[in-house]
């Protein structure tokens, strides 16, 4: 009997467990390993944090998944692995053996790059953290003297714009006399997308009173406070953090191969090229053949071939390689019931983009609440 290790309950992974379920891999023990019995769906938390999705909404339970692809399940974190022993470590003391062992632990952000940062910021993932810093904002908030509340979000990518308008919305909805005031300190502005796609979202910003400060270098961060290269100070109650992505540092510690920021390097297989045994997947791999943006769909597709790959390799056949679409589609929800689509060079806004990316979003939760792709 051989076993396979799935270290994280990623976006990658819940499609292998929901494929297994469909098709158990004969002669194979599964066990899973994530400190969380309920993963987080990235394409709806800005929803969450806007009110619009209760937190069942958009996490996934993975016992079901598990119970159904017949895994094991440990609720702790991988925090080492022995290479040569085929082992991993866990943060609860134990260890398991391992033939094959499968990464998609995602990424963690770079606090390090910025002083101040880990101290004075919240950093937008994990999600949890970023809603239990909101719950003791709203208690704060019922005590200060009135007065506009002070938010600020480091970071101008999709994520960045959509929980600071994320958080506008839920600070209407709690008090509707209230106008907070928001800041967007980047130092570029949906980086990666079209011009017009930059265009929708700074004119989103600016119709909800979202204060957008572009080309702006972050130097430091102190209680309260952000300080930029040009001098200014942006003074702040609450500091997001969603800039960057750093790697968990166990991946290079291990000795697996890596790129130069640390992150598992694998090939077109999605398998590791120092160690066959280890597969990577999501934001903690990178694709040698073809770097990827750190973003959630990318997880998302590689998860079908991810599961016919562990398959294939526990089975000693052949491989198939992961073929990422050279342009992908991005929705932003604006938190009204409005949301921007971009893809490739052109970009749209409307109530009938919101209730598409609602759509797709709760039809993805539906396949791994019933194991079956929904009609």
């Amino acid at each position: 009997m051989k076993t396979l290790i799935l270290a994280g309950g990623g976006h990658a992974h819940v499609e292998v467990l929901r494929r297994f379920g469909l098709s158990r891999p004969s002669g194979v023990r599964i066990l899973l390993v994530s400190p969380d019995s309920h993963t987080p769906y990235s394409g709806m938390l800005p929803g969450l944090l806007a009110g619009h999705y209760t937190r069942d909404d958009c996490h996934i339970d993975l016992r079901p998944l598990c119970d159904r692809a017949g895994a094991a399940f440990a609720v702790t974190r991988v925090e080492g692995i022995d290479l040569p022993g085929r082992r991993v470590r866990c943060a609860d003391g134990q260890s398991h053996e391992f033939d094959a062992l499968s990464l998609d632990v995602g990424s963690t952000p770079d606090l390090r790059s910025v002083p101040g940062a880990a101290e004075h910021t919240v950093p937008v993932k994990p999600v949890a953290g970023l809603l239990e810093a909101w719950r003791d904002m709203e208690a704060r908030c019922e005590r200060r003297p009135a007065g506009p509340l002070r938010l600020a979000v480091v970071g101008g990518g999709a994520g960045g714009a959509e929980v600071a308008l994320a958080m506008r919305r839920r600070c209407r909805r709690e008090d509707p006399q209230q106008e907070p005031a928001i800041a967007i300190v980047t130092n570029g502005l949906l980086s990666g997308h079209s011009a017009r796609a930059r265009v929708l979202v700074a004119r989103a910003l600016a119709r909800r009173r979202i204060t957008l400060m572009d080309q702006r270098l972050v130097v430091r961060l102190t209680a309260g406070e952000i300080q930029c290269a040009s001098g200014e100070r942006v003074p702040a109650d609450l500091i997001v953090w969603a800039t960057g992505a750093a790697a968990v540092p166990w991946v290079r510690q291990c000795g697996l191969a890596c790129d130069d920021r640390g992150f598992a390097a694998v090939n077109d297989g999605l398998q590791s090229p120092s160690h066959p045994f280890v597969f990577a997947a999501g934001d903690v791999a990178t694709m040698l053949t073809r770097p990827l943006p750190k973003a959630g769909v990318f997880a998302v597709r590689q998860g079908p071939v991810l599961a016919g790959n562990l398959r294939s390799y526990l089975a000693g056949e052949p491989l198939r390689p992961f073929r990422p679409q050279p342009r992908y589609l991005s929705l932003m929800s604006t938190a009204d019931g409005h949301a921007i689509a971009s893809w490739a060079g052109l970009a749209w806004e409307g109530r009938w983009v919101w209730a598409w990316k609602d759509r797709i979003d709760r039809r993805f939760m539906r396949k791994y609440r019933t194991g079956r792709i929904p009609p």
